[in-house]
């Protein structure tokens, strides 16, 4: 607890300095928000307090979005008319440049962190990763663990969700319909995010510039508030073991990713989407009584197994988006399904 409560203030006064440098020394950025998201946000972590995720986000009004692909996942974003703090990132054809807007902040919280060597003293940016949306700044010499931040740049989009994410959160016989409708009528967010080659174009726009739908607000609070029971897991209520059961593949997950560097394309989402898909098809708080942890996450396995050997794991929010397609070929995901399966018919040993 100690731990947690120095890394928490750490990197909250790391976000709080960059925050004021947008507002105060940028023009395209000065109205971002922050918003907490990612395991240390949702209580999801599984060791030391070491990993913080926020996204900057900037409201955008008028905008035309363009799927860009087949699977529903990555936009085009277009202003409609007027004057925009953004215009500086339109192409020629009026779309946002992401890759133009990530490389311009980027220069910003580099600005920021040389400008304020109080703040983050032992502090270093790391180099960009292809397809990554985050400016990741690595912390040392805390006096706690090393820090990984990962600042990610978002558009916050007020209109209707698209249309091929009318079909995915289905949680109606899980949380109810009527929570299902409070929260479809959230934001969705787009981060500057691609897959694959980001020279490929598809109608005069390059994959670099294109933009990845995002729900993670969303994923926050339905795990907050998971159960069934509205008390679920609250003081006066009974505990579940969703949430262990979470932390407990997701551990296993990066065991098994420490042993064999080709399961490097598997990440902790695709194991939350396991669960959410798990959660809806056994919705009663009584099917993850916390006595029953080690069924439940047996089951979670079971389930998680079944996704990689099919090759198909839906976007719980775009069923259309495959998260085992792209960058997941049918070796590693069989080399992953095997670890699994020999760690639970073994006792699980990696544990120990």
């Amino acid at each position: 607890m100690t731990q947690k409560s120095e890394s928490s203030r750490i990197v909250n006064g790391m976000i709080k300095c960059i925050s004021d440098h947008m507002k105060k020394c940028t023009e395209c950025f000065k109205d971002v928000n922050d918003l907490r998201t990612g395991s240390y946000y949702e209580n999801l972590k599984i060791s030391n307090p070491d990993e913080f995720d926020v996204m900057f986000t900037l409201l955008v009004q008028r905008v035309n979005i363009r799927p860009f692909g087949d699977d529903g996942a990555f936009y085009s974003v277009a202003f409609k008319r007027g004057n925009h703090s953004l215009d500086r990132f339109l192409k020629e054809d009026n779309t946002v440049s992401a890759s133009g807007m990530l490389t311009e902040f980027r220069k910003e919280v580099n600005k920021c962190v040389k400008k304020n060597k109080d703040i983050f003293k032992d502090v270093s940016l790391e180099k960009k990763k292809k397809g990554c949306p985050a400016v990741t700044l690595n912390i040392n010499g805390t006096g706690a663990v090393p820090i990984s931040l990962d600042i990610v740049l978002g558009l916050e989009v007020s209109s209707s969700w698209p249309t091929v994410a009318q079909e995915g959160i289905k949680i109606d016989k899980w949380l109810g319909t009527k929570v299902k409708k409070e929260l479809k009528s959230k934001p969705y967010y787009l981060v500057p995010k691609y897959e694959g080659n980001g020279t490929v174009e598809r109608e005069g726009v390059c994959a670099r510039d294109c933009w990845r739908i995002s729900f993670s607000h969303v994923e926050k609070s339905i795990l907050t508030n998971h159960g069934s029971q509205k008390t679920c897991c609250e003081r006066s209520g009974i505990r579940c073991c969703r949430k262990d059961c979470l932390k407990l593949l997701k551990h296993l997950l990066s065991l098994l990713k420490a042993e064999d560097s080709s399961l490097s394309n598997f990440c902790s989402y695709h194991a939350k989407t396991t669960l959410l898909h798990a959660c809806c098809s056994r919705t009663k708080d009584s099917d993850w009584e916390v006595t029953q942890l080690g069924p439940c996450f047996q089951q979670l396995l079971r389930d998680f197994e079944g996704h990689l050997k099919d090759g198909k794991l839906p976007n719980f929010f775009i069923p259309t988006h495959n998260l085992l397609g792209s960058g997941h070929n049918c070796k590693s995901r069989q080399i992953l399904a095997q670890g699994i399966e020999e760690q639970r018919n073994k006792g699980f040993p990696i544990f120990r």
